[in-house]
C-alpha cells in the first residue's frame, strides 16, 4: 500500500471513529491540556521542595485516593449513567440526593478516622497530622469527582473542560509564584493549595447545577448506593493493588525514596491515566458499550505487543525528560527506568482490559471482581516482600509483577467465560449495568 493510500486509511478509520462524535474533540483536547499543566505542577513542585518533602507529599496523596474510595462509594460512576438517561425533572432529585449523600458520608468516615487515628496511624506508619491532610484531602478530592460526574452527566463537556484547565492553571501559577518567588518549600502548603483547588472545582460545578435539598430522598439514595456496588468493590482492589506499594516503600525506605518512585512511577501512572480514562470516558466508551464482547476481546488479545510497546516506549521517553527537569536531588538511573516503562506497559493492558469488561455491565464486572480478588492477595504480597528486600526497585519489579499477574488472569477469565458466552444477541439482552 502507498503512504497515500495508508494515510487515506487512517483519516477514514479516524472519521468513523468520530462521525458523530465531533464534540468531544474540543473537551477532549482542553482535558488533556489541563492534566499536562496539572502534570507540570507536579514537577514544579517536586523539583523545588525537594525529594523528601515531595515524597511526604506523595504519601498523603497516595492515603487519600484510597479514602475516596469509601466516601465516594461510586457515586461518580453511577451518575454518568444515571443523569444522561433520566428526566429533565428528575434530575435535580439524582444530583441533590448524590451531593447530601456523600457529603454526609463523608463526614461520617472523617470522624470515624479522627476517632480511629490511633491504630490508623500505626497501620499507614504516619504521624497523625499526616492522617490529617489525608483526610482533608480526600474530602476534596471526592467533591471534586462527584461533581464533575454531575457536569458529565448533565453532558456539560465544555464546561468541564474549561473548568478543570482553569483550576489546573491557577495552580500552577500560584504554586510557582510560592516556589520561586516567595520561596515557600514546606510539602503541606501545597497540600492545603491542592485542597483548596479541589473544593473550588466543586464550588464552581454545583453551581452549575440544580440543588434542591427537599428533593433528598432515603430510597433513591439506597438505590444509588446499590447501583455502584460492583463498582465500589473494584475500585476497593485497585486502591490497595495500586495505592500501597507507597505506604509500604516509605515503611521500609523512607519519604526521600518514595518522592524518587514517584517520579518513575508515579507521574507516568497518573500521566496515562488521566489521558486514557478522559479519551476513553469522551469517545470510545459509547463504541465499546455496543461492540460485540468476545470480538472485541479478541482484537484486544492482538494489539496487546503493540499497546505494550508503545506504552513502554512513551513511559520511558517522558519519564527521561521528567528527570532531566527534576535535577540532582532525583537520581536517573537506566535500569530503574527500563523497570518503571515496563511496569507502565503491563498497567496500560490492565487498564484496557478491565475497562472493556466493565462495559460488559455485571458480567464483565464479576470477571473482574473475581479476578481481582485471587490477584490481589499476590500482588501485595509481591509488594511487601520486594520492596522490604530492595527498597526503590523492588517496588519498582513488584509494580511490574503485580500488573503481569493482573493482566494473566483477566485475559485467561476473559477468554474462558466469553468463549462460553451465549450467542450475541441474547448476550446482550443480558447486559445491564452494574
Amino acid at each position: 500500500m502507498t503512504p497515500r493510500g495508508t494515510a487515506g486509511g487512517l483519516r477514514a478509520r479516524a472519521a468513523r471513529l468520530l462521525h458523530g462524535r465531533g464534540w468531544a474533540v474540543g473537551p477532549t483536547v482542553t482535558g488533556a491540556a489541563a492534566s499536562g499543566v496539572t502534570a507540570a505542577t507536579g514537577l514544579v513542585i517536586a523539583r523545588e521542595i525537594g525529594a523528601a518533602a515531595f515524597g511526604h507529599f506523595t504519601v498523603v496523596l497516595t492515603i487519600a485516593t484510597i479514602l475516596t474510595v469509601g466516601m465516594l462509594m461510586s457515586l461518580h460512576y453511577v451518575m454518568y449513567q444515571e443523569l444522561p438517561r433520566a428526566e429533565a425533572p428528575d434530575r435535580p432529585a439524582l444530583v441533590t440526593t448524590a451531593l447530601l449523600s456523600a457529603l454526609g458520608l463523608t463526614a461520617a468516615l472523617t470522624g470515624a478516622g479522627l476517632l480511629a487515628a490511633g491504630p490508623l496511624t500505626a497501620l499507614l506508619g504516619v504521624d497523625v497530622r499526616t492522617l490529617c491532610f489525608s483526610l482533608a484531602l480526600a474530602a476534596a478530592m471526592t467533591v471534586n469527582q462527584l461533581t464533575e460526574s454531575f457536569l458529565r452527566g448533565l453532558k456539560r463537556y465544555v464546561l468541564t473542560a474549561v473548568l478543570k484547565f482553569a483550576v489546573a492553571v491557577a495552580y500552577l501559577g500560584g504554586s510557582s509564584y510560592c516556589l520561586l518567588v516567595l520561596g515557600i518549600r514546606d510539602a503541606e502548603f501545597y497540600l492545603v493549595a491542592l485542597i483548596a483547588t479541589n473544593a473550588v472545582f466543586a464550588v464552581a460545578a454545583v453551581a452549575g447545577c440544580e440543588i434542591a435539598p427537599r428533593s433528598w430522598s432515603p430510597a433513591l439514595a439506597r438505590s444509588l448506593y446499590r447501583h455502584g456496588g460492583y463498582v465500589t468493590v473494584l475500585a476497593v482492589f485497585t486502591a490497595l493493588v495500586f495505592g500501597v506499594d507507597v505506604i509500604f516503600l516509605n515503611h521500609w525506605a523512607g519519604p526521600a525514596d518514595v518522592g524518587v518512585y514517584s517520579v518513575y512511577n508515579g507521574f507516568p501512572k497518573r500521566l496515562f491515566g488521566v489521558l486514557f480514562t478522559d479519551g476513553i470516558g469522551l469517545v470510545l466508551l459509547p463504541t465499546l458499550a455496543t461492540m460485540d464482547k468476545p470480538a472485541l476481546l479478541r482484537r484486544i488479545g492482538r494489539i496487546t505487543p503493540a499497546v505494550a510497546a508503545a506504552t513502554v516506549l512513551l513511559s520511558f521517553a517522558g519519564s527521561t525528560v521528567f528527570f532531566l527537569l527534576l535535577g540532582e536531588q532525583y537520581p536517573y538511573e537506566l535500569d530503574l527506568m527500563a523497570l518503571s516503562a515496563a511496569g507502565m506497559g503491563a498497567h496500560m493492558l490492565f487498564n484496557l482490559y478491565s475497562t472493556v469488561l466493565l462495559m460488559d455491565g455485571v458480567r464483565g464486572a464479576k470477571v473482574l471482581i473475581g479476578c481481582m480478588a485471587a490477584g490481589t492477595p499476590v500482588a501485595l504480597a509481591c509488594q511487601a516482600a520486594l520492596t522490604a528486600w530492595q527498597g526503590l526497585a523492588g517496588a519498582l519489579v513488584a509494580f511490574a509483577l503485580s500488573n503481569l499477574i493482573l493482566v494473566a488472569l483477566v485475559a485467561a477469565a476473559a477468554t474462558r467465560t466469553y468463549r462460553r458466552a451465549a450467542p450475541a444477541g441474547a448476550a446482550r439482552s443480558q447486559e445491564t449495568a452494574p
